[in-house]
């Protein structure tokens, strides 16, 4: 999850700081410049608190679709798994069946 060079902001700074992009008329680059900070980052976080208000792109999905997203792709891969698994077991047994 990043490297050394990765700054990990808190929650609260990050609604600060689209609060303020969002109240001061300045362009997202110039608040980031301001705070010190990526206007990458600003811009993503900003972006995304658009889309959970309702107010992203079509089509863009709220954090709470993001997750939801990330978690059934790690269960429909733990199920591929299991799956792989329960089929060479079923041609170990017949195998064994066959002897």
């Amino acid at each position: 999850m990043g490297n050394k060079y990765t700054k990990r902001y808190t929650e609260e700074f990050k609604r600060d700081a689209i609060a303020l992009v969002d109240s001061s008329g300045q362009t997202v680059t110039a608040i980031a410049r301001e705070l010190g900070i990526s206007s990458e980052s600003l811009r993503g976080w900003y972006r995304r608190a658009k889309a959970d208000r309702g107010e992203g792109a079509p089509g863009e999905l709220t954090s709470a679709e993001r997750e939801e997203l990330r978690r059934l792709r790690r269960e429909n891969r733990e199920q591929q798994q299991t799956i792989e698994i329960l089929k060479k077991a079923t041609a170990f047994f017949v195998k064994e069946s066959d002897r």
